[in-house]
């Protein structure tokens, strides 16, 4: 396979009840692993440029970056913006070669958020590419109180966006370290009953194992967006490496040795979703 889109990626899995994985990107080394990862489950994977990885890496060497590891993959993959703040930044990640934009206005007044998402969308749309979206405000740990989606506001926005995929806020929380919360169904059934967009989960990592699961089968949330709980696992496998010998100082050798721990925690992260049973 190769590179494909948000939606030609998400509307299989909207169909065929199963999720796909978008994974948080630092560098070189997670993305390679999540891809190795998804080849040795069979299942389409999302690589995701957030604002910290931009901050460390510019958004053209990260659409090389993706599409060079899209290009020799097996399975499809998709180079996708994470939370992209201005019309401009959307139009970068486009020019670097991203098949898909994120455009946040959901700390935005509903009809703004409307609007700038929907120019986002039919500039991403004009180009051949895909946009996500998101209504109301996902929180983070130990910081900004999110603000739960309403539905009769979510059906506003994905009428109207025309985005490909919506962000919701159901009680999931962004940098959440535990798996303790839980999400709130009755809110995600009231939305589901409004739209037929693909519904995406920010702050996967906090949603409880058997939830993810249940809604990856059973529900219109097609997405699952997955960082700090891989972020965890590639820092436990880099400070093992670095304690092992005192002496080593070659970071390509102590880096190498991240490598197939991360693929294995990626691999049961995408497990849970169902898209390894898909055909890619």
């Amino acid at each position: 396979m190769s590179l494909v889109t948000l939606s030609e990626a998400l509307q299989p899995a909207l169909k065929g009840g199963y999720a796909v994985a978008g994974l948080v990107t630092l560098g070189w080394e997670d993305m390679r692993a999540y891809v190795a990862a998804a080849e040795a489950e069979g299942c389409p994977v999302i690589l995701q440029a957030g604002p910290s990885c931009r901050a460390h890496t510019p958004l053209p060497i990260l659409g090389k970056m993706f599409r060079h590891l899209a290009e020799g993959a097996s399975v499809p993959v998709v180079a996708h913006l994470d939370h992209g703040y201005t019309m401009a930044e959307c139009r970068e990640a486009l020019d670097a070669g991203f098949t898909s934009l994120m455009y946040d206005g959901s700390r935005k007044p509903l009809q703004q958020n409307i609007d700038e998402t929907a120019a986002v969308a039919e500039m991403a749309h004009a180009a051949g590419i895909s946009c996500e979206g998101e209504i109301g405000f996902v929180g983070y740990a130990s910081g900004e109180h999110s603000t739960g989606t309403d539905p009769e506001e979510a059906a506003i926005f994905a009428r109207d966006s025309r985005v490909d995929a919506m962000a919701i806020s159901v009680g999931n929380v962004h940098l959440q370290q535990d798996k303790e919360g839980g999400l709130d169904m009755a809110r995600i059934r009231a939305i589901e009953a409004v739209t037929t967009v693909p519904l995406v989960i920010h702050g996967g990592s906090g949603v409880p194992l058997a939830q993810r699961i249940a809604l990856a089968q059973g529900s219109k949330i097609c997405k699952f967006n997955i960082g700090t709980e891989l972020r965890m696992a590639f820092g436990a496998a880099l400070r093992e490496a670095v304690n092992s010998d005192p002496n080593r100082f070659d970071r390509v050798q102590i880096l190498s040795e991240t490598h197939a721990p991360l693929v294995a925690a990626t691999r049961t992260v995408l497990r849970a979703f169902g898209a390894a049973k898909a055909k890619v």
